[in-house]
């Protein structure tokens, strides 16, 4: 029914998508380095910020947190704020690679 030229072509097309998704990818990967989520819990006690590439550029901890009698809570708090802080940028990185590879109908975790 389809001649052997017609797959070829489609192919060819195929492989050039791929080639300018990879393009796109390696351009959004940098400018994702440069953007940042900025995380805080407690009430402000703890505020992080990161990066894309999930490293910490500040950390900032309320005087006031740090309760010796305490060290669990503030603990707690800086956890909260670190997991928090790579799920936004995971959310933030999920949600630019939908934007490059939702016109493509590639299914979902290929890339």
């Amino acid at each position: 029914m389809f001649g052997g030229m017609g797959n070829m072509g489609n192919m060819q097309g195929m492989m050039k998508k791929v080639q300018k998704l990879q393009n796109d990818m390696k351009k959004m990967q940098e400018e994702l380095k440069k953007k940042t989520v900025e995380v805080s819990a407690g009430g402000g006690a703890v505020k992080i910020v990161m990066n894309g590439e999930k490293e910490v550029q500040s950390l900032h901890i309320d005087p006031a947190a740090v309760d010796p009698e305490d060290v669990e809570m503030l603990q707690d708090l800086l956890s909260a704020a670190f997991n928090e802080s790579v799920k936004k940028v995971d959310d933030m990185m999920a949600g630019e690679m939908g934007k490059l590879t939702g016109g493509l109908g590639l299914p979902p975790g290929m890339f």
